[in-house]
């Protein structure tokens, strides 16, 4: 084995974990890709369809989140006044370029059962105002999209229950808080206000803007991989052609 050959093993072997390390990331967010796209199109299908009734109180123990989250439904029954909490949530397009809080609150569903109603963004400064956190009264029929609870990660902040002040919309933790029995594991985003009266709260609807980058994130890896073998086929004719000389 010459010289040149054994200079370059290490750095062939490195090469080759490195590429295969960053071919892998590339496939990896290809196949992301293709999840988030199935989502997305999923996403906009449930959203656009006719509003269906909310699933009953009955069914709501087996319910996974898959079943529901996004679906277009209408729901019948009442606010629960007195009773509503304050969900973080930064400045909404459109709606404020303030930070403030989506407004939650229960409304007792006409069949039996609790579900916490996203009645829409209110900014902060508007937080403590209880003339516009208060909820309309009488019966009413709410459209909008059933939204899964909403994960927590290690920068969430820990809720505030004692102040009404939460930081992620979770249905089980804050109607447990407000002291709302029989509620439903999922909340109502609402499509529009249901009667005419204050700016705020603002209903925003409830599709987000879903980011999917996958496509540029595969581009980046497979390029870096690609990259990888041109620098080390420069690195490793420099070393082959020093040994001629």
């Amino acid at each position: 084995m010459s010289a040149a050959v054994r200079a370059l093993l290490g750095p062939a072997v490195a090469t080759t974990l490195l590429f295969a390390l960053l071919v892998s990331l590339g496939f990896w967010q290809v196949r992301r890709l293709g999840e988030k796209e199935a989502l997305i199109a999923r996403i906009e299908q449930r959203s656009k369809e006719a509003p269906q009734p909310v699933p009953p109180p009955e069914r709501w123990a087996s319910l996974r989140a898959e079943d529901y989250d996004f679906m277009h439904v209408r729901a019948t029954g009442s606010f629960i006044g007195g009773r509503d909490a304050l969900v973080f949530a930064p400045p909404s397009d459109g709606a404020s370029r303030e930070p403030g809080y989506g407004l939650l609150t229960p409304f007792a569903l006409a069949g039996g059962g609790v579900v916490l109603v996203d009645r829409g963004f209110l900014p902060a400064s508007k937080a403590g105002d209880a003339g516009v956190r208060a909820a309309p009264s009488g019966e009413a029929t709410l459209v909008g999209l059933l939204r899964a609870p909403e994960r927590r990660n290690s920068f969430t902040p820990a809720d505030q229950p004692e102040k009404g002040v939460f930081f992620a919309r979770d249905p089980t933790a804050i109607a447990g808080a407000l002291g709302v029995a029989d509620a439903a594991p999922f909340a109502l985003v609402l499509d529009a206000a249901p009667a005419a009266g204050s700016d705020w709260p603002r209903p925003v609807g409830g599709v987000p803007t879903i980011v999917n980058n996958h496509f540029s994130y595969a581009v980046t890896w497979f390029g870096l991989s690609v990259a990888l073998l041109v620098v080390f086929g420069i690195y490793a004719r420099g070393v082959l052609a020093h040994e001629r000389i």
